[in-house]
């Protein structure tokens, strides 16, 4: 059973940074697909960005596109997202999220980190 542990988030001033980490157990990074999902309060839960076991490819969305980068570490078995120029409405409980082994449906949640931009 892989269990994913998130952490990083905070609260910071509109235009800053943070960097979120998935610490994963019981299962390797480097098999799976890896992502990052958000739910702001009275919003569904919305894909941020993925990267992919195979190649490492990495797809994001619109919204956080140029401004979030999304890594791997394979030696710690940790999943990064780097947040960059952050916005209020980047405001949200932040999951971590795995396939299983090779696969490309996310089966594996973390129980989130909270991230709040301030104006």
């Amino acid at each position: 059973q892989v269990q994913l542990v998130e952490s990083g988030g905070g609260l910071v001033q509109a235009g800053g940074s943070l960097r979120l980490s998935c610490a994963a157990s019981g299962g390797t990074v480097s098999r799976r697909g890896m992502g990052w999902f958000r739910q702001a309060p009275g919003k569904e839960r919305q894909f941020v960005a993925q990267i992919n076991w195979r190649d490492g490819s990495t797809h994001y969305a619109d919204s956080v596109k140029g401004r979030f980068t999304i890594s791997r570490d394979n030696g710690k078995n940790t999943v990064y997202l780097q947040m960059n120029s952050l916005k209020p409405e980047d405001t949200a409980v932040y999951y971590c999220a795995a396939t299983k082994n090779f696969a490309a449906e996310y089966t594996y949640w973390g129980q989130g980190t909270q991230v709040t931009v301030s104006s």
